[in-house]
């Protein structure tokens, strides 16, 4: 159940407010009673209210006197300090995340072997988004069957929202596709490349009957491996398979470059 607490207010200044909007215009003597607040603290009690902004005094009269702000007026006022309370944390941990980052890019990065494979729609969507956002130099996206990075749904979403990101941090993104697979593209995934994407210089998408596999190599380091269901008919993922290897991943490079001379150039 809600409460007035929920929005920020003490026990006590809950119960004082409450009982203020029964009592009308009351002294803080008589609050104490009507409210059950100790006759010690009511004063402090009154002051914290009137900081929010939800009493109103009258000073003129003797012993001074408090009414309540109607509930709609008060409530609406601990929601929008609420929401500048939640601004400032935002803004705070920002602040702090800039920092971290600052801090633990200076890191030396560790070029040791290392793989991980995730299984599964949801596991394969976040691995794959995840190593997209690590990308800073360069991602190449090589494509001989349907993979995430084209489809429909939010996951296509996603991915063309990571792909932005990236080459907004200066990241350049070249794509390798079959024919089979352009063919395949509906017209909303084109629209979103085409409009999304193909504006900037930084981005490139070939065209070639010689691709085969599917992967991602991110930075020159690290390959992406795509592994179709086995027991599908649609080329959905049933797995992913991130491998940092440097001397892997350069002679896939090796093996990607010639392909892309000679693909054609494609426009979405």
């Amino acid at each position: 159940m809600a409460s007035l607490r929920d929005l920020g207010l003490s026990e006590y200044e809950a119960r004082a407010y409450r009982a203020l909007l029964n009592t009308g215009p009351t002294t803080a003597k008589e609050l104490s009673r009507a409210s059950d607040v100790p006759m010690g603290r009511i004063y402090d009690v009154l002051n914290s209210i009137e900081q929010y902004n939800l009493v109103r005094s009258q000073t003129a009269s003797r012993p001074k006197k408090y009414v309540a702000v109607e509930p709609a007026t008060a409530l609406d006022r601990l929601l929008e300090d609420k929401k500048r309370e939640l601004d400032e944390k935002a803004e705070q941990y920002e602040n702090i995340v800039d920092e971290l980052s600052d801090e633990l890019d200076a890191a030396e990065p560790v070029e040791e072997q290392f793989w991980t494979a995730a299984v599964g729609q949801e596991e394969t969507t976040d691995l794959l988004l995840e190593r997209l956002t690590a990308a800073d130099r360069h991602i190449i996206m090589v494509a001989s069957a349907q993979t995430p990075q084209f489809d429909v749904t939010e996951v296509g979403d996603q991915i063309v929202e990571q792909l932005e990101d990236a080459l907004e941090r200066g990241v350049k993104i070249d794509v390798l596709l079959t024919r089979q697979v352009v063919d395949t593209l509906s017209e909303e995934v084109g629209r979103k490349y085409r409009e999304r994407l193909s504006p900037d210089p930084d981005f490139e998408v070939r065209t070639s009957d010689d691709v085969t596999g599917t992967f991602n190599l991110l930075d020159d380091v690290e390959v992406v491996i795509q592994v179709p269901n086995p027991l599908g008919s649609s080329g959905e993922t049933f797995a992913m398979i991130d491998l940092k290897d440097p001397e892997f991943a350069t002679e896939v490079y090796d093996e990607f470059q010639p392909t892309w001379e000679d693909a054609e150039p494609l426009s979405f």
